[in-house]
């Protein structure tokens, strides 16, 4: 097959997803086909709620090779929907075993409510995932083609940052961005490194700045990384200062994705990389109450199929 297919997992069935989802079809015809993991009693309700109409071609996922493929339908697998715990959690095995086949290699996952979905048990859909390929060294990189951003932890409380700062972390977090933007672009990427202190000061004795962050980017200089810092992360976001790199690795969750969803709003997509697969998300989260208002920006999502869609 050319065009490789791309499996779509929808994520939280009381999400925007399938609303953004139908806005992308109808702005764009993909050229690869596009497969939903879903149940189809869910997705007739959209359809109808939302007054999308398109045939719906059910798959045999034990004939996906000798399927004939396109987006003229839309491909189910159908998936029954038990509860929300159990059906989310069966699209994703589904989902998995497919990619461990070789079918494909890439994967779009909805909005999941985490708090419920994960129960604590992973700090986010990235480690739920990576868990499930047993893979140890991943990055959450927020892509966008002009400035992408990447924190050094993820969905981690903030008493609990500094304890996951070292060298070890940051010369991971640098290799898999460096890796991904040479594969992808065929470019070595320039990285800003944001400190975690403000101001990269602070007047505890462990200072992570001066002690852990400065010293990492020198070691990483030295092995001809494109790599600055640490800056003060309340003015790398600056015009003249963030036009200078092409990533922006931060310490923490909203120390990056608050300024790059200020600034690029929708127009970012996630990718997990590290993982033997092209796994995305569109930047958003479930948002339950905007459900059948039609109103939701799908720009994220259509981002993420459209660069799936030249690989």
């Amino acid at each position: 097959m050319k065009n490789k297919p791309i499996i779509i997992v929808p994520g939280d069935p009381k999400s925007i997803f399938f609303e953004i989802f139908f806005k992308c079809l109808k702005i764009k015809k993909f050229k690869s086909p596009l497969i939903l993991i879903s149940s189809r009693k869910i997705l007739e309700k959209r359809m109808y709620n939302l007054s999308f109409r398109k045939e719906i071609k059910e798959l045999n996922i034990r004939q996906l090779k000798k399927e004939k493929l396109n987006n003229n339908f839309i491909n189910l697998i159908n998936v029954p929907f038990s509860n929300n715990i159990n059906y989310i959690n069966n699209c994703f095995k589904l989902s998995f075993n497919i990619l461990r086949t070789n079918f494909t290699k890439k994967f779009i996952n909805g909005p999941v409510n985490k708090s419920t979905f994960l129960n604590k048990k992973y700090l986010g859909i990235t480690e739920f995932i990576s868990n499930k390929f047993n893979t140890k060294k991943t990055a959450m990189l927020i892509f966008n083609r002009e400035l992408s951003v990447c924190p050094l932890t993820t969905h981690l409380p903030i008493k609990l940052v500094s304890k996951k700062i070292n060298r070890k972390n940051i010369e991971d977090k640098v290799n898999l961005i460096n890796d991904f933007y040479k594969r992808e672009f065929n470019i070595k990427p320039k990285i800003a490194v944001t400190g975690l202190n403000p101001h990269c000061e602070t007047i505890l004795k462990v200072d992570e700045d001066k002690e852990i962050i400065l010293p990492t980017i020198e070691l990483l200089k030295k092995k001809n990384f494109k790599i600055e810092g640490p800056f003060p992360a309340d003015t790398i976001f600056l015009k003249q200062n963030r036009a200078k790199f092409d990533v922006i690795l931060g310490m923490y969750h909203d120390q990056v994705l608050t300024p790059i969803k200020t600034l690029k709003e929708y127009d970012a997509f996630n990718i997990t990389l590290g993982l033997p697969f092209y796994r995305i998300s569109p930047d958003h989260g479930p948002n339950s109450k905007m459900i059948n208002k039609n109103s939701s920006n799908p720009l994220s999502l259509f981002k993420s199929i459209s660069f799936l869609d030249k690989r």
